[in-house]
């Protein structure tokens, strides 16, 4: 079975049982086809990070039952206009989808702009995408990203907020590259309060208290 993303072969995952260790099935990563994992239920397999995994991949197929049946899509992109651009990786190991500008724009000396990609889109929950600047821009045009939290629930347009760092306008032109989109894990554990915390060798030290 194949999925995303060059060409690692990883091993047989494993179910167990009270009895018997079972193997579940076996997977290669291609950059160009769908990756397939076997569904686990909470008392099989608590963490199941084949299916986090699996979920990572566009166009998500799982197993049921012994039957194979299609999941949702993991990242789903809503045009808004037709100067839209979808996201894009520059290469199969990319971290980063590539975020266009859909309007032509400037962003001040030493100010800021929100730029749009007319883009909105969907993330799984357990997820949130992370706005992030683009390496070239920052470095060749001191061009930097700010804010950037997409939460799971949000179907609203995609803005980009461009900070120039520099002594000149910077411009930007429709379909212009102008920041990436990195969709990560996270933990939403419940808040509790409690009376005092535990002692560690560091305790309340920060702002530089372990050396520059």
């Amino acid at each position: 079975m194949a999925g995303i993303l060059g060409a690692i072969h990883f091993p047989l995952i494993f179910r167990t049982t009270s009895l018997s260790i079972i193997p579940i099935t076996s997977f290669n990563y291609s950059s160009k086809s769908t990756l397939y994992f076997q569904e686990t239920t909470q008392t099989e397999y608590s963490h199941k990070p084949l299916e986090s995994f699996a979920a990572a991949s566009q166009g998500v197929v799982s197993h049921h039952n012994g039957s194979i049946k299609p999941a949702a899509p993991f990242f789903r992109v809503k045009k808004l206009s037709d100067k839209a651009i979808l996201p894009s990786r520059a290469s199969p190991l990319s971290a980063g989808y590539d975020l266009s500008s859909a309007a032509e724009t400037k962003v001040p000396a030493r100010g800021k702009a929100l730029i749009p990609t007319d883009l909105s889109i969907a993330i799984p929950e357990g997820t949130y995408a992370r706005i992030a600047p683009r390496s070239g821009l920052t470095w060749k045009n001191s061009i930097d990203v700010g804010a950037g939290v997409i939460d799971a629930d949000y179907r609203g347009p995609v803005g980009v907020i461009l900070f120039n760092h520099s002594d000149v306008d910077f411009e930007v032109k429709p379909g212009d590259r102008i920041a990436q989109l990195i969709i990560q894990k996270i933990v939403t554990p419940k808040v509790e309060e409690i009376d005092d915390l535990d002692s560690t060798v560091r305790g309340s030290g920060g702002f530089g208290s372990t050396g520059v």
